[in-house]
């Protein structure tokens, strides 16, 4: 009996422990399936409100949950607002009404609590008694409130509540919505992102699909503006490919047809000098061709008249009747009348020339606003190619009648026009002769000053729209001409004018002009030049010239040529002052001593103004100043200030030029005896500057210092050992100097006194003078320099001053613009000293006329 009692305990016992391991099964298995249900839910409800009806049928199917809310913490008001609300009691407008007071009721409490919590009726009215909260809404039998946690943070609550005494809520149930809101805060995170997904999505889908009706549109823009192109160019090609009026207007109403309802088309000519209008092409299924007639007032005359587009319908007609606008001058039956008519005015630049219109009949078309501005389009174009072939076919009729009529007087004329052309033939032998004769000089056969100025004013135009196509006039005026006729008679002094011509020929190119403007005087146009110093090779090429003696009858004279020479520059603005430079750059030539050339300067022509200065302001008296020039040592050995050379040049500030170098002042001196006295000054002043300067210091003299009655004045301005002052004279001036002025040349050298030599190989090397006189540098012209780098040929040249200069210890300076790549060029060709022409600062308000370098010689 004791062991079947003891078996029985065991065995209840056990099915004790089985129906609790069942129901834990089941509420894990509730549970799971809850889960389950959630997941899927948050995977496929697009949006929240239909996520929270979701959860609240989960809800449902495993605890008493009929009235259900879900109120979430709004992140930026901070305030518990309402998201899901269902109730058996409460409609919704109780919670809305009571939304902002979440945070006082219940659902705040458990929001701060942070807890799950369980209230019974009664358990609820104590806690509202004591204070804990207050009491909103229905009192519900049984409330059960589960904080959401988002990680850590609590977001908000989810609530359930009955209505019934009898429906409590378990242990489990109870920690099935625990689970539930553990899970509820990641489906609603998850629900959030794919709507903000299908937000984004629905936003580009909307901008994608508004691009692609624009684009749609664009395209169907450009589409319908290359229609247009190509009516464009079909009509444009009438105008070339038709040779006969008929086949224009035919081709015309294939291309109206090609844009719209056309099978009725007439095209209709206006004459406003005679009130006329013809139909020169007609195509219309109800009527024939139609006739001309007078101006009136039809649909055709509407549109001329008011020089518009005109749209006519059958209500618009009958309006247009009614009011006097248009009148029918026969009448025309029913179901002839056109039901839809269009018409566009041929305008052109001489007015409407006519018109063209398309017309329906029967309704079987309308034409509307589009069809209007196709028209409108395509007339413009249509009455241009019209108004050219209706000018060539009247031109064409024009011809043919003319053509018949000149072959009717041919026959006439032909005898008297053999006649005539022999009376043209002479009379056009008479005209060239007279057209040579009053352009050549009767003379020398030579252009002469009319013929000189034509040519020169047309390539003065060409130079002020090319600047680069530089030019120059040398004006020649024959030294002593007056002497070979007076001893050798006028006849021989023709004969000396026409030798000296030829001559001249051969001194210039074929493309440039010699002409002979009176008496002794002539003039050349050098054009296509590229540098001054073709003007000036030119130049030395008459004066050698010049220079051999001209002989006749036993009897040799010698004479010479003065030059002035002008240069292109953009101040001209006419021949005259072309002429009136020239002009005066011969006279300096001319007072300096003949028989050489002179670049103008404006200094020849200040006039008045510069003889009234002058004559206030003694040159000696104008304000000096220096500027040095460093002479660049491409050697990288020779560092720091000491031994380095400068070039000192003297301004004075002339008071109609300005600024001015005493090199070009000093060629206006007045008098020999003044250009001394600047020297002499010059010379003084330029010893105190050197004291500031550390190495050597080269400073441009004249060879009238060298002269007998001076050089004692030059020698007691001279310290050589102690300012280490060189003077430097011009190659040209040493070469014509005097036998006493190289003589006190050598004195100077002798004396301890630093000598070079300027602008060195410019006309030509002549080593002669490196070798015989002791210089201590020898500056080459920039002009040498250019040479050397253009041709070969000055190789050799420089090859030979190098040579001589190193067995004399004479250092050698290259002169050219302060180029970097000029003077790295001159570098391999042995040269090391360099003399940038421009950076000695020439006078700044000169006109922009030849380079002090030619200037200055």
């Amino acid at each position: 009996m004791d062991d079947s009692t003891t078996g029985h305990n065991k065995l209840a016992r056990h099915n004790r422990r089985l129906q609790a391991l069942l129901r834990k099964y089941k509420q894990l298995h509730q549970l799971q399936n809850a889960l389950i249900q959630l997941s899927e839910q948050a995977s496929t409800v697009p949006e929240l409100t239909l996520l929270y009806p979701a959860i609240h049928h989960i809800l449902e199917q495993h605890l008493p949950s009929r009235s259900f809310y879900v109120v979430l913490q709004n992140q930026f008001t901070q305030a518990l607002e309402l998201s899901y609300f269902v109730d058996e009691k409460d409609g919704i407008s109780v919670p809305m009404h009571l939304a902002n007071q979440f945070g006082e009721g219940v659902t705040g409490h458990v929001f701060r609590l942070g807890e799950t919590v369980y209230y019974t009726k009664e358990s609820m009215q104590d806690a509202v008694k004591d204070g804990h909260f207050k009491a909103l809404g229905s009192p519900a039998e049984h409330w059960v409130g589960v904080p959401i946690y988002r990680e850590k943070t609590i977001i908000g609550v989810m609530v359930s509540q009955s209505y019934n005494p009898t429906q409590s809520y378990s242990d489990q149930q109870i920690e099935l919505l625990e689970v539930m809101s553990l899970y509820l805060a990641t489906a609603i995170e998850r629900v959030k992102k794919r709507e903000l997904l299908e937000s984004e999505v629905k936003i580009r889908t909307r901008a994608l699909m508004q691009s692609n009706e624009a684009l749609n549109s664009e395209i169907d823009h450009r589409k319908k503006a290359l229609e247009r192109q190509q009516i464009l160019f079909k009509i444009a090609e009438l105008a070339t490919r038709s040779e006969h009026i008929e086949d224009v207007y035919l081709q015309v109403h294939q291309i109206i047809r090609s844009i719209t309802f056309a099978e009725n088309l007439y095209i209709a000519l206006y004459d406003k000098e005679s009130g006329w209008l013809t139909f020169p092409y007609c195509v219309d299924q109800k009527t024939a061709a139609s006739k001309p007639r007078e101006f009136a007032k039809g649909y055709s005359e509407l549109v001329i008249s008011t020089e518009r587009v005109q749209l006519i319908d059958s209500h618009r007609a009958k309006l247009l009747i009614e009011n006097g606008i248009v009148e029918r001058a026969v009448h025309i039956p029913e179901e002839n009348r056109a039901t839809s008519w269009l018409g566009a005015p041929l305008k052109t630049s001489q007015g409407v020339i006519g018109l063209i219109a398309c017309q329906a009949y029967d309704h079987k078309y309308e034409f509307d606003h589009d069809d209007m501005e196709l028209i409108s389009f395509v007339s413009h174009q249509i009455a241009a190619v019209l108004q050219t072939h209706l000018a060539n076919q009247a031109l064409k009729a024009s011809y043919q009648e003319l053509e018949h009529r000149v072959l009717e007087k041919t026959k006439e004329l032909r005898q008297t026009n053999l006649h005539l052309q022999m009376q043209i033939d002479e009379r056009k032998k008479i005209e060239q002769q007279l057209y040579h004769d009053a352009h050549h000089d009767s003379l020398t056969g030579l252009p002469n000053r009319s013929l000189f100025l034509t040519q020169l004013e047309r390539t003065l135009q060409v130079y002020q729209r090319h600047p680069d196509h530089h030019f120059a006039v040398l004006f020649i005026d024959l030294d002593k001409f007056k002497e070979i006729n007076d001893q050798l008679g006028h006849h021989a002094g023709d004969q000396f004018l026409i030798s000296v011509s030829q001559s001249f020929a051969d001194c210039i190119r074929e493309h440039d002009l010699l002409a002979r403007l009176a008496g002794d005087e002539f003039v050349v146009l050098l054009n296509h030049l590229s540098d001054k110093q073709q003007a000036e090779d030119v130049a030395k090429r008459i004066i050698r010239v010049m220079q051999k003696p001209f002989c006749m009858k036993g009897i040799c004279v010698q004479s010479g040529a003065s030059i002035g020479i002008t240069y292109s520059n953009k101040r001209y603005a006419d021949t005259d002052e072309i002429i009136r430079d020239a002009d005066a750059a011969m006279y300096y030539a001319k007072n300096a001593g003949r028989g050489r050339f002179e670049f103008y300067h404006p200094l020849l022509t200040a006039g008045k103004n510069i003889q009234r200065h002058t004559e206030q302001h003694h040159l000696c008296d104008l304000p000096t100043h220096f500027r040095s020039t460093e002479i660049s040592n491409l050697d990288d050995s020779n560092d720091g200030k000491r031994g380095k050379i400068r070039v000192l040049e003297a301004f004075g500030e002339h008071p109609v030029l300005g600024s001015t170098s005493f090199d070009i002042l000093k060629k206006f001196a007045a008098e020999k005896d003044e250009q001394i006295e600047i020297e002499l000054k010059l010379l003084q002043e330029a010893q105190n500057w050197s004291k500031q300067f550390d190495g050597n210091t080269l400073f441009s003299c004249s060879t009238l210092l060298l002269e007998e009655h001076t050089f004692p004045q030059l020698q007691k301005h001279l310290n050589a050992s102690q300012y280490k002052l060189c003077l430097l004279f011009n190659e040209l001036d040493v070469r014509f100097a005097s036998s006493r002025q190289l003589e006190n040349l050598k004195l100077l050298t002798q004396s301890g006194v630093a000598v070079g030599i300027n602008e060195f190989a410019k006309d030509r090397c002549d080593l002669t003078l490196v070798s015989q006189l002791d210089f201590k540098y020898v500056l080459l012209s920039s002009t040498f320099s250019k040479r050397v780098l253009q041709q070969s040929s000055y190789e050799v040249q420089l090859k030979g001053i190098l040579a001589v200069t190193a067995c004399k210890h004479i250092q050698v300076v290259a002169k050219g613009p302060a180029i970097l790549n000029f003077q790295t060029l001159l570098e391999k060709h042995g040269l090391k000293l360099f003399f940038g022409k421009q950076q000695s600062l020439q006078a700044q308000n000169l006109y922009d006329l030849p380079d002090s370098e030619l200037l200055a010689e």
